[in-house]
């Protein structure tokens, strides 16, 4: 049975009637805390040396393929649909370093805010997974993103979104992220949220002057668990790490909503009208994979 548009409307518009008089002030909710077992990176730019080894060893523990597939060395110089983590070049005229970007896997992460289905969830060890059997291609994951990780395979047939997961099934083995394992210079390392944190702390008092007075994701954006380290004088906005506050990207839209939608009903009738949609979306997309591959025997 096909659901309309009208009639999606219809059930949207007398969900939200049911609530609309009974609606509360706006509340701001309790930000969310890294769960005990959060793990991480932490990367300090004064010590790598741009040899991108982490790039491939990611490449190659993820299945990705490279963009310039005549080079083992491919070196994209932006996330994209084969490219989970890359490394930067920042020079200024008078300092100039390496920079290393993937997904920050936040303590409260405005991807998983914005997913309607349930596609993006943190999930063990506080890592931010993607479910593409849940994912209806709405992309609003991108939107919500402050740094620009989800990308979305534009040139395949069944695209999907890509990004970081911490190497979670390395980790679920008793391995540790790709990126890590082969950095000659030991720039980015993992660990507990906590470990991490209290490592730079202690680079940063032992050697002051080497340093950016700051460790950004410890409070940035609500926390992250992908941790920097600047060299002085760098300004991490000049690499790419913005400056957004302590509140997490969904602290405020979640408050109001939470208000607007007391009891949830509107919620639950989004919901309802979206799963359906998912469903048909994801049974079209069965089918047509078939399909094709019945085409190809």
């Amino acid at each position: 049975m096909s659901l309309s548009r009208r009639s999606a409307l219809k059930t949207l518009a007398a969900a939200g009637a049911a609530v609309a008089s009974t609606a509360a002030p706006a509340s701001a909710r309790e930000p969310k805390q890294a769960p005990a077992d959060a793990v991480g990176l932490l990367y300090d730019a004064t010590l790598c040396v741009g040899c991108k080894a982490c790039m491939v060893a990611c490449r190659e523990a993820n299945g990705l393929e490279p963009e310039d597939t005549e080079s083992r060395w491919d070196s994209p110089d932006s996330l994209s649909g084969n490219a989970k983590n890359i490394i930067k070049y920042y020079d200024d005229g008078e300092h100039s370093t390496f920079m290393k970007m993937q997904c920050m896997h936040c303590v409260d992460p405005g991807c998983v805010s914005a997913c309607m289905i349930g596609a993006f969830q943190k999930r063990e060890h506080g890592i931010v997974t993607w479910d593409g059997s849940k994912c209806v291609g709405c992309r609003y994951c991108q939107i919500a993103c402050p740094y620009g990780v989800p990308q979305f395979e534009w040139d395949k047939t069944f695209p999907k979104i890509v990004k970081c997961e911490l190497c979670a099934h390395r980790i679920a083995e008793g391995g540790i992220p790709a990126c890590v394992e082969v950095c000659p210079r030991h720039a980015v390392i993992y660990g507990t949220r906590d470990d991490l944190l209290a490592e730079a702390h202690r680079r940063l008092e032992n050697e002051p002057e080497r340093y950016e007075d700051k460790v950004y994701g410890e409070f940035d954006a609500g926390g992250t668990q992908v941790l920097y380290l600047a060299p002085r004088g760098v300004q991490f906005a000049s690499l790419g790490l913005p400056d957004l506050g302590t509140k997490s990207i969904p602290h405020l839209p979640e408050s109001i909503q939470h208000a607007i939608y007391k009891g949830f009903i509107a919620p639950i009738a989004l919901y309802g009208v979206l799963a359906v949609s998912a469903w048909r979306n994801h049974r079209q997309q069965q089918i047509e994979e078939a399909a094709a591959n019945n085409g190809e025997a």
